[in-house]
């Protein structure tokens, strides 16, 4: 696979996962929109097929569109590490211009909103109780479910640039997403479930720079937490993959 094909797909699958993601959350938070107030499960739902949507786009790239995949398909072998570098700028870069579009869908809703201060989390994580210990431990655990999912599942086997291989490969990205689904709704109380570095840097780079009227503080503070937390629950999640045995 050509570093060309990595970049342009995982540049592609990344933005409209985050378009896709970011806009359900808008939808659901701005005022004037037609699913103001949806909640919780409305979320998780538009995330879901949010990841199926975009890595549907992104198969040509093997669809990683999250660095903690990335790197837990490296680590198991299954990806070159020479390659890492050009997907996670790919899924960096794809997460801002996604969030950007986001923006552009909502600007006017965002113009009208009563309370600009209250918006970042139309872009980015954060917990509900803050202890950045306890909240990289929630990342850990959900990131680990998802990348031992992709590397375990006998629905997917992965083949050489760490592309999944399905035997239809719609099925197999809704099965992604079904996982996704169900990490929202189980662990992602306590932190939002960015499970995806570039999930939550990307846009909150791209709300730094958005010019959003009256916009809150970006909490930089906690911006580590869901780019290191998750990096983490790849890496364990891919060392449990070399350990156990497999079919």
């Amino acid at each position: 696979m050509s570093a060309g094909t990595i970049f342009v797909y995982e540049l592609i699958g990344t933005a409209v996962l985050i378009l896709l993601g970011t806009g359900v959350v808008a939808n659901n938070l701005l005022r004037k929109t037609n699913g103001n107030s949806t909640g919780f499960l409305f979320i998780n739902v538009g995330w879901a097929f949010a990841v199926f949507t975009g890595a549907s786009l992104a198969a040509p790239s093997g669809a990683h569109l999250n660095p903690a995949v990335t790197l837990g398909l490296a680590i198991a072998g299954k990806s070159e590490w020479a390659d890492v570098p050009i997907y996670f700028a790919a899924q960096m870069l794809g997460a801002i211009i996604g969030a950007v579009l986001c923006w552009l869908t909502y600007k006017l809703q965002f113009d009208d909103h009563p309370e600009p201060e209250n918006t970042l989390g139309i872009f980015s994580t954060a917990p509900t109780v803050p202890n950045k210990l306890w909240n990289t431990v929630t990342e850990i655990i959900g990131t680990f479910v998802l990348v031992a999912w992709i590397l375990l599942s006998p629905t997917i086997s992965v083949g050489d640039g760490g592309t999944p291989e399905f035997g239809n490969s719609a099925l197999g990205y809704a099965g992604v997403a079904f996982v996704v689904l169900v990490i929202g709704t189980s662990l992602g109380g306590p932190t939002g479930y960015a499970i995806n570095p570039a999930r939550d840097l990307g846009p909150r780079i791209a709300y730094a720079l958005l010019p959003i009227k009256g916009k809150g503080n970006l909490n930089w503070n906690y911006s580590w937490v869901p780019v290191v937390g998750p990096l983490i629950g790849g890496a364990l999640a891919a060392l449990l993959f070399l350990i156990v045995p497999t079919a």
